[in-house]
């Protein structure tokens, strides 16, 4: 039996973390791709440093002749993206840093096994969803990025113009009866601007926010505060720490709560199951949760490169299942086809809508009008329920 008391704790960093400036910067630039084209394929890396961004990576168009007026495109995507996450540090301003740009053409032996609709890679995609939050989501890694979230708006907004980009939150949360009561700890760096600024300081600017957020009866006196414990931190972002796209893996999923198969999502088109098939794994985990078939569902999927089937899709409903987990395997083909294709047609994939995944989590934010989110939906519970 699994247990029912103890203590779980995840993080988040925010949009101005190095290796989220790298994230944002990969999927802007498959944005722009998908703009152009649906169906371009861009597997784009992206390293940052004091001063200086690196982009790296294969590209792909119909029209490969095409390929060098886009990558013109890339330089003012880097510093728009820069701009916005709020950098105009003497070591990492907008207008000021280098930009690197390698992409090139995608490799033909990849792209041969995409064209025939088969995966673009091997692998396995966990999905996954409980009922601790409206959203389906494990509790601590919501709040962890809802925290940095609410102090993004206040510094964007002008209310709080001392604190900077770069921050990173974590929560831990007791457990009573498998239910989340209590938080037990929090911890917050923030990067500020004035360097006169003590921790206290800090924790007098950022507790308003963190109390709006969190429901309120979990925070006690028994509740730790940590909030800039080492003291000073005015040098933020790729400046202070340098960034690379895909580190963060743990964060942008569920916060450890559930398994991870190990590829990372941002600078990824989906044609690479890395991405869309987890998508479609959190899915229908969720679909799951939302039809009352289970409290809390994992869902594993694999694939092999060329091969449009998945290998296998494995549930298990952690014992909280209303329905046999072995009915519910079988039940997913007859209402989603989870060929790569099936995936980006049923989720409606090849939109621009990834640069705002890139901070604050994939899972567990509300899909939108133009079909960002898609996989945030719960429209597929009724025919889960009929196929069982």
């Amino acid at each position: 039996m699994s247990r029912k008391n103890y203590i779980f704790t995840s993080e988040s960093v925010s949009e101005g973390h190095p290796d989220k400036v790298c994230d944002r910067i990969s999927d802007a630039i498959l944005d722009a791709f998908l703009a152009e084209e649906p169906n371009a394929r861009v597997a784009c890396e992206t390293f940052a440093t004091t001063n200086q961004v690196v982009i790296g990576g294969e590209v792909g168009l119909s029209d490969q002749g095409r390929l060098h007026d886009y990558l013109g495109k890339v330089d003012g995507i880097v510093r728009d993206c820069v701009r916005d996450i709020g950098y105009e540090q003497d070591e990492f301003h907008w207008n000021t840093l280098r930009v690197l740009n390698l992409l090139h053409p995608q490799s033909a032996h990849i792209s041969q096994g995409v064209d025939k609709d088969g995966a673009g890679d091997q692998g396995i995609m966990f999905g996954f969803a409980v009922d601790e939050t409206p959203d389906l989501m494990p509790a601590p890694i919501h709040y962890s990025h809802a925290i940095l979230r609410r102090l993004a708006e206040a510094r964007k907004s002008g209310a709080e113009p001392t604190l900077g980009p770069d921050a990173k939150s974590q929560i831990s949360l007791r457990y009573e009866d498998g239910r989340p009561v209590e938080v037990t700890s929090i911890v917050l760096s923030t990067q500020h601007r004035d360097i006169a600024q003590t921790s206290d300081d800090i924790r007098r600017i950022v507790e308003p926010y963190i109390r709006e957020v969190l429901p309120r009866d979990w925070l006690t006196p028994r509740t730790e505060w940590w909030v800039n414990p080492t003291g000073t931190f005015v040098i933020g972002g790729p400046d202070g720490d340098a960034g690379l796209t895909g580190r963060k893996i743990i964060v942008d999923t569920y916060g450890g709560a559930a398994p991870h198969g190990g590829g990372a999502f941002s600078g990824k088109d989906p044609t690479k199951v890395d991405r869309s098939a987890a998508y479609a794994a959190r899915y229908l985990a969720k679909n799951v949760v939302a039809a009352g078939m289970a409290t809390k569902c994992t869902i594993q999927i694999s694939y092999a490169i060329g091969v449009a089937k998945p290998l296998s899709v494995y549930v298990d409903t952690h014992g909280t299942g209303e329905v046999d987990p072995a009915a519910i395997e079988a039940a997913i083909p007859r209402v989603m086809d989870l060929s790569p294709r099936g995936i980006r047609e049923h989720l409606e994939l090849n939109r621009p809508i990834y640069a705002r995944t890139a901070a604050y989590g994939h899972f567990g934010r509300a899909p939108e009008a133009d079909g960002g989110f898609s996989w945030e939906r719960t429209d597929l519970a009724e025919a889960l329920a009929r196929a069982l």
